[in-house]
C-alpha cells in the first residue's frame, strides 16, 4: 500500500514528536513512523522515569558541536519557557530539582502523554512498529517501510530524519540516521559515548573500586571544562554528574584533574605552631572534608613524604589535582547521549534542512550537537524539532 503525506518524520522520539506537532499545527499532513511498538521510550526513562525535560538557564555554551554556533539560532526561536508553556498549558506539575533542572513532580508518561495529545490534536498519522526498509528518492522521497508481515510505502517531498544516536541500544537505537545522512552524501562526525561513567585503568581500579558508592563532591576538568557537581566510585571507575558531564569532553589517553575538596584547605590547621602534625590528625581533617572511607585510602595511597611545609603543600596539591587517565568510557549501553552525528555544515542552523539535499532534515540526537547534563538535551531536540516542522 502507497501512502502520500506533506511530511514523513522517521522516528517517534523528543525531537520527532515535536516536529509533527510543529508542522501538523501549520496543516501540513504528517506521517510519523516509530520503529518501535510505542512513542517516546528515551523520554520515559530519563530522569528516573521523571524526566528532566528542561533546564531554566539554557545558553549554547550548554552544549557540545563542531560548530559552536550552531544551535543558536534554533534555541533562540524555541526556548525553555516556551516548553514549560506547553507544560503549564497541559497541567503537569514540575520543579526546579538543582542547577535549573526541571522535572515532572509525578511522572515522564505526563510529558509523553502531553505530546502524544497535543500531535493528535495536529492530526498527526502515527504508525507504530514502522521498520523502515529502505529509502530512496526521486521526485520524492519514498520510505518503505515493514508493518509485521506487510510492506507499504510511504511518498512525501519531506523527510525528517529524527532516528536519534547510539546511546542505549537496549532501547532500540541503531546507526539508521547515519547511514541514511551516508546514503545522501553528508558529512559525519564520529559518533561516541557522552554523558557516560568513565572506567578506571588497572591501577587505579585496584586502589579505588572497593570503595564503589562513596560520593563527594569535587570540581572535575579536563579540555577547559570544568563541573563541580557529586562523583560516585563505581565497582569499574568513577560516575556522578561531574564525571558524566567531564566524560563528552574527554579524549582517549588524556587526563581528568579532579579537586576532591573545592574550595577547602585541608592542612590549614597544621599552620598552627602547637598542632601536632602526624596521619592521625590529617586523616580527621581530611574526613571533615571527604566521605571517612575515602580518606583513609586517600591517606594510604597518598601520605606525606615528610610533615614539613613544603611536604604539606605538595599534599595539599595533590587533593586539589588528582590526575586520573582513564582506560576507556562504559561504552553506548551506559551513555546517555551520543556526541558527535550528521556534521552541521551540512545544515541549515534555521531548518535542520540538508544543503545538499532539498526537502532532507536531520533533527535531535542524529546531528553533532550534544547537551551538557541537566535537561539540555531535551532542549535540543524540542528547539531542532521545532525549527524543522515550522520550516517543513
Amino acid at each position: 500500500m502507497t501512502h502520500s503525506f506533506d511530511v514523513v518524520i522517521l522516528g517517534g522520539g523528543a525531537a520527532g514528536l515535536m516536529c509533527a506537532i510543529e508542522a501538523g499545527k501549520r496543516g501540513r499532513r504528517v506521517a510519523l513512523l516509530e520503529h518501535a511498538d510505542r512513542l517516546g521510550k528515551k523520554i520515559l526513562i530519563s530522569g528516573g522515569g521523571r524526566c528532566n525535560f528542561t533546564n531554566l538557564y539554557c545558553q549554547p555554551e550548554n552544549f557540545l558541536s563542531a560548530n559552536p554556533h550552531f544551535a543558536k539560532s534554533a534555541l533562540a526561536r524555541y526556548t525553555s519557557s516556551d516548553f514549560i508553556a506547553l507544560v503549564e498549558k497541559h497541567g503537569i506539575a514540575y520543579h526546579e530539582k538543582t542547577l535549573g533542572q526541571l522535572f515532572c513532580d509525578r511522572s515522564a508518561r505526563d510529558i509523553l502523554g502531553m505530546l502524544e495529545e497535543e500531535c493528535r490534536s495536529a492530526g498527526v498519522s502515527i504508525f507504530l512498529n514502522a521498520k523502515t526498509q529502505e529509502v530512496s528518492r526521486g521526485s520524492e522521497f519514498v520510505v518503505r517501510v515493514l508493518t509485521g508481515t506487510a510492506s507499504d510505502e510511504f511518498v512525501s517531498p519531506v523527510l525528517v530524519v529524527a532516528t536519534g544516536g547510539l546511546s542505549i541500544p537496549k532501547i532500540g537505537a541503531t546507526a539508521f540516521g547515519y547511514e541514511l545522512a551516508r546514503q545522501f552524501g553528508l558529512k559525519i562526525r564520529e559518533a561516541r559515548p557522552g554523558l557516560v561513567p568513565l572506567i578506571l585503568n588497572d591501577g587505579d581500579r585496584g586502589r579505588y573500586c572497593d570503595l564503589s558508592g562513596v560520593s563527594l563532591e569535587v570540581i572535575a576538568e579536563t579540555g577547559g571544562q570544568r563541573f563541580r557537581e557529586k562523583m560516585l566510585i563505581t565497582h569499574r571507575g568513577l560516575s556522578g554528574p561531574a564525571i558524566l558531564q567531564i566524560s563528552s569532553y574527554w579524549k582517549p589517553g588524556k587526563a581528568i584533574r579532579i579537586d576532591l575538596a573545592p574550595g577547602s584547605v585541608v592542612t590549614d590547621i597544621f599552620r598552627e605552631p602547637m598542632v601536632v602534625r602526624d596521619l592521625a590528625g590529617l586523616r580527621a581533617e581530611l574526613r571533615k572534608l571527604v566521605p571517612a572511607r575515602f580518606a583513609e585510602r586517600w591517606i594510604e595511597s597518598h601520605p606525606p613524604s615528610r610533615w614539613t611545609n613544603a611536604a604539606l603543600a605538595g599534599f595539599e596539591r595533590q587533593v586539589h589535582a588528582w590526575g586520573v587517565t582513564p582506560a576507556c568510557t562504559e561504552c553506548f549501553e551506559k551513555a546517555e547521549v551520543t556526541a558527535g552525528g550528521v556534521d552541521t555544515d551540512e545544515l541549515s542552523a534555521r531548518t535542520m534542512e540538508s544543503r545538499k539535499v532539498p526537502g532532507l532534515f536531520f533533527i535531535g540526537e542524529v546531528v553533532d550537537v550534544t547537551g551538557q547534563l541537566g535537561g539540555f538535551n531535551f532542549q535540543w531536540a524540542w528547539a531542532s524539532g521545532a525549527a524543522a516542522g515550522r520550516a517543513v
